[in-house]
């Protein structure tokens, strides 16, 4: 039955990929969200999402075959199917912010109506190839930011399948060294296979009722091997000792359900409302990793309470292999820290301090072509218009005025032709730079078809929008303007995105902070323990974005990883890293304290149950560490920068965890709390007596454990 679901589910998510959404860096309701929506409805035009890059073979755009060229090319364009509005240096008299600084170079701009789905499915895929091109009198390059995300989604989707390819023969390797068992090692990758292929068959029911991001489905594959196999030694583990202790098969079977099957359960819950606070969060792309993080648990925790425990009942003591546990090398190390708990305590937090300190200096940016490696063709474009192109009018400031006073268009635009940075501001009443008028009005480009209502498009200067595209946003946004205005543009679009994602962090953290204590309390009776979750958590997040910082920001070691560094980090990758690795260590969190709880209970010895609860759950939380930081390095090797923040970042944080914090300052700040670790004011600890849960089977609870931690 096992096999025949997990083919099922293979079957069902096989076409999923298909059904999934793409999605851009867009806040809906947002300002720049419905300029754009008042720009296509009045103004049959909108901000550019394709460019073609043309550069003369010979002598300057605006020699006569180049121009004629330019001309017809923008003809053909506006007429492919799919486009909205196109326009050109030849088509807007010469305009030098469409003209490289050498002449060589020009650009013809497209408006493409529709969502990423439309755009990037339905018109891209033939329009690409059809104007990528090369004739006597031009080379034709094709850029714009939906071909750009367009090429990101396919090189992510490359580097998806190469690392799952490596990391399915490394899972079943390191698995075969930590139980040198073939059967055990493929029941358990077994498991992981279950989880991911059921997740997908879950994402494709959910498709179904909500826009579901492509990425979603990556998060999915990476999850989905690793919290199967997490979860799988877990119950292996347990099943091994409850065979070791002299229970029979299905004893043993029963009892490991019945105890690490309750703690998985507890694990699940809570790495899976680490991941559903991204329902704050208002984007599609973001809570489309709720979704799937949530199916992930889900398969994952069914995999190995349900088809898990069927296959041990099989297999028997074919799995079996287990050593004193105080022979385990963690039970020395944990001993010798709780023997020094100040001096081996403070030295681990004065590591994991230096490590995270970079996080001091992040700064929030906005994506770019950058995060594609230097090969990418859409990078060679604008790696060539950042290199010849002074200016940026192909992501120029759109302000909107749905209704306006013609005769106060001048004076606003030539406010706005003063912010810094600005180099040209197009409208109405004709074309200003740095304060004074350049061109006189010309055409209706700028005229709603309404009759009413008009558009102004700030050209900012390509230093300007690299350095500080949300500060220009904001300062156009500041001068008063004469009728009411909607700013938008592809450097509204992103601001707006930032904003929204970073105005929500207080939020994330606070529910991350409930989820925690209420979690590690129903399963400990204790208030401290929630407490100490969420400093070490924090320590080792912290890790992980101080790497970020230091090496995606500020570029170290981007040679030997092969990335461009920009100077800093989009916000919606770290979200999504913090949401799944607090997961991950409230995972591990689950799995020590479950057995550290369920030694003081049975012993009452609040110093003696720390290693020893720590030795019996170490070898597998070290195990599925190593497992796991494995599979999400093999995305570090990816091409999509993107793709190597989660792979490095996780992989590192995922390591950490499992070491220094886990096998460190977990046993040193209980041994400095002592018996305040199971401690709760007398109406929780009631409370905890009525709904609390432990791994300990029932009968060999102490009946004054209780009273002993209230001391």
């Amino acid at each position: 039955m096992a096999v025949l679901a997990t083919l099922v589910a293979g079957a069902l998510g096989a076409g999923v990929m298909n059904l999934l959404s793409l999605n851009r860096f867009e806040a809906p309701g947002s300002e720049s969200m419905r300029a754009r929506t008042a720009l296509a409805d009045r103004f049959d035009t909108g901000a550019p999402n394709v460019a073609l890059l043309v550069t003369a073979r010979q002598g300057t755009v605006d020699s006569p075959e180049v121009a004629a060229a330019g001309r017809a090319l923008t003809e053909e364009l506006a007429g492919h199917p799919g486009v909205g509005d196109a326009w050109s240096y030849w088509s807007r008299g010469n305009t030098e912010t469409l003209r490289s600084t050498d002449s060589r170079q020009a650009l013809v701009l497209a408006w493409l109506p529709g969502d990423a789905n439309e755009v990037r499915r339905d018109v891209l895929p033939t329009l690409a190839p059809a104007f990528d091109r090369q004739d006597a009198a031009v080379t034709v390059s094709v850029g714009g930011g939906d071909e750009l995300f367009r090429q990101v989604m396919e090189q992510a989707r490359r580097d998806f399948l190469r690392a799952e390819l490596v990391i399915l023969p490394l899972v079943l390797l390191l698995l075969w060294l930590a139980y040198r068992r073939i059967a055990a090692a493929l029941i358990t990758l077994g498991v992981g296979l279950f989880a991911m292929l059921g997740s997908l068959a879950l994402l494709r029911g959910l498709v179904l009722v909500t826009d579901i991001s492509t990425f979603a489905a990556n998060i999915a594959l990476v999850m989905g091997i690793g919290l199967g196999v997490d979860y799988g030694l877990f119950m292996i583990f347990r099943f091994r000792e409850e065979l070791g202790a002299g229970s029979g098969v299905s004893e043993a079977v029963a009892r490991t359900r019945r105890s690490a099957g309750r703690t998985v359960v507890f694990s699940g819950v809570t790495v899976a409302a680490s991941l559903a606070v991204l329902f704050v969060f208002p984007f599609p792309f973001l809570r489309s990793f709720a979704y799937a993080g949530i199916a992930v648990v889900l398969t994952a925790v069914v995999g190995a309470t349900v088809i898990l425990p069927a296959a041990l009942t099989l297999l028997g003591h074919r799995v079996q292999r287990r050593g004193p546990v105080r022979d385990s090398i963690w039970y020395g190390v944990t001993n010798r820290v709780m023997a020094r708990p100040v001096l081996l305590g403070g030295a681990a937090l004065a590591v994991l301090l230096l490590l995270g300190s970079p996080f001091l200096g992040v700064r929030f940016g906005l994506p770019d072509d950058r995060v594609l490696p230097e090969s990418a063709p859409v990078r060679q474009v604008y790696d060539q218009i950042r290199a010849g192109f002074t200016q940026e009018e192909a992501d120029a400031v759109q302000v909107v005025a749905p209704t306006s006073d013609a005769a106060a268009v001048g004076p606003y635009a030539m406010a706005l032709s003063r912010v810094d940075g600005v180099v040209r501001v197009d409208s109405a009443a004709g074309s200003f730079a740095h304060g004074q008028p350049v061109t006189a009005p010309a055409g209706t480009r700028f005229t709603s078809t309404t009759g009413t209502g008009t558009w102004l498009s700030v050209v900012p200067s390509s230093d300007r929008l690299e350095r500080d595209a949300t500060g220009l946003v904001g300062e156009v946004r500041a001068i008063p303007a004469p009728f009411d205005v909607l700013v938008g543009g592809y450097p509204a679009d992103l601001t707006d995105y930032r904003d929204g994602v970073t105005a929500r962090l207080p939020v994330i953290a606070g529910l991350i902070v409930l989820v925690t204590f209420v979690v590690l309390f129903v399963m400990t009776g204790s208030v401290v323990a929630p407490i100490k979750a969420v400093v070490l958590n924090t320590l080792s997040l912290s890790v992980m974005f101080g790497v970020l910082v230091f090496v995606f920001q500020d570029g170290h070691f981007a040679g030997l990883l092969g990335f461009t560094p920009t100077g800093s980090i989009e916000p919606s990758v770290p979200i999504l890293m913090f949401c799944v690795a607090y997961g991950l260590s409230m995972d591990y969190e689950v799995f020590l304290l479950a057995r550290i709880k369920e030694e003081y209970d049975r012993t009452g010895d609040v110093v003696r149950s720390v290693p020893l609860g720590i030795a019996r759950s170490a070898p597998l939380v070290t195990a599925a560490a190593a497992i796991l930081a494995v599979s999400f390095a093999a995305y570090a090797t990816g091409r999509v920068v993107f793709l190597q923040q989660l792979g490095i970042g996780m992989a590192l944080a995922v390591l950490v965890d499992a070491t220094l914090i886990r096998g460190v300052l977990l046993p040193a700040l209980m041994r400095l709390a002592g018996h305040a670790n199971w401690w709760a004011p007398a109406p929780l600890r009631r409370l905890h007596r009525r709904i609390g849960l432990t791994e300990a089977p029932v009968d060999e609870r102490r009946a004054d454990a209780d009273a002993l931690a209230s001391r």
